[in-house]
């Protein structure tokens, strides 16, 4: 009988706990040779079927985006090794519809480098968002530094990959699309994060003022905190915790403390006791989760962090379940599903921590 996959932990990214349009919640994971998923088995649980594994060989970078349609959108760095021995960089992508529903076949959306094939395997890692037309965006920092864009056009067909034209960036970019169906792109560099804006949905991403903000590479965030507004939260380069800037707003980022590890940083709107409030989560130095609240849009009315759980592999996630309750999740050393759901009394407590 073939050994049940276990976990190799999250994925590069801190939206890998998803609710569907059904009202479930699935989690997803990474795992030797592809990815596992977990599926709520009715909307608001607790009871998760699976995991179910994917094939999904030879990725070296997994991301996931969802659209307002609640299909999930998988991209991927692939590296393998040609018949002659040479390295064969791609980007891959595939698709859930629905809650509970197989994964598509993985389509090879390419390399920039076409011309200089010396350069391919210097190829990032991707981000992705989706617009409410269901358009998926795909991000990449290419092997000089610029960023490629490739989205998928009308009829389902894709556009080929386009030069941002810009030099010295680092992988870690994050991508979102707002309520609007705007696209925004935010993409660490040395000194400050790049940006970049759709004016309306279906436009052309144009270079927006920068973020004064020099993040540790991989740990940025964007949610969208206001109509149309979004918030950039990061772990600050030079160790000194997390950092907020809203691009709307301008100004010098906002400390938020903490003690953030590597990975990124997960983050939700809910309403506590009656108030809009953004929860955010990351994994410390140490290697546990750690959860912080406050009233959105006002980061300068104080939080703290509170450590909760075990240590982790990867950034915990989380989400909001059918009935509002905020979930958190993380994968354990040993490679096994945790969640832990806000308790329904006032406040932001949540439950004991239980293994899937």
């Amino acid at each position: 009988m073939p050994s049940r996959p276990t976990s190799t932990g999250a994925p590069d990214t801190a939206r890998w706990l998803l609710r569907g349009r059904d009202g479930r919640l699935t989690a997803y994971a990474r795992a030797g040779g592809g990815l596992l998923r977990w599926t709520e088995e009715r909307p608001g649980g607790p009871a998760f079927s699976g995991p179910d594994f994917f094939e999904a060989p030879d990725l070296t970078y997994l991301t996931l985006a969802q659209g307002s349609d609640g299909y999930v959108h998988f991209l991927g760095r692939r590296e393998r090794r040609d018949a002659a021995g040479e390295p064969v960089v791609e980007i891959m992508h595939s698709l859930q519809y629905q809650s509970g529903r197989p994964l598509m076949d993985w389509r090879s959306l390419g390399n920039p480098h076409t011309k200089r094939l010396d350069r391919a395997p210097s190829l990032g890692a991707p981000a992705a968002a989706v617009d409410a037309a269901g358009t998926v965006h795909v991000f990449v920092r290419d092997a000089i530094g610029s960023v490629r864009m490739r989205r998928e056009g009308k009829g389902g067909r894709w556009e080929g990959w386009k030069d941002l034209k810009v030099r010295d960036t680092l992988d870690g970019m994050a991508a979102l699309a707002t309520s609007t169906g705007r696209v925004e792109l935010l993409a660490p560099a040395g000194k400050a994060t790049l940006r970049w804006a759709q004016e309306s949905q279906g436009g052309e991403l144009l270079r927006a003022d920068d973020v004064p903000l020099a993040p540790a590479p991989g740990s940025g965030a964007a949610l969208e905190t206001g109509p149309d507004r979004l918030t950039y939260y990061a772990a600050d380069a030079l160790g000194d915790g997390v950092l907020a800037h809203r691009p709307a707003d301008g100004g010098p980022p906002i400390p938020l403390g903490g003690a953030p590890g590597p990975g990124p940083t997960a983050a939700v709107r809910t309403t506590v006791d009656g108030h809009d409030c953004t929860v955010l989560a990351h994994r410390t130095a140490g290697g546990r989760p750690a959860l912080a609240a406050f009233p959105t849009e006002d980061e300068e009315a104080g939080l703290w962090w509170a450590e909760t759980g075990e240590p982790c592999l990867g950034a915990p996630s989380l989400a909001l379940d059918a009935r509002g309750r905020v979930v958190m999740a993380a994968i354990g050393l040993d490679g096994t599903l945790r969640l832990a759901r806000q308790k329904a009394e006032p406040g932001l407590a949540l439950e004991a921590w239980a293994a899937v």
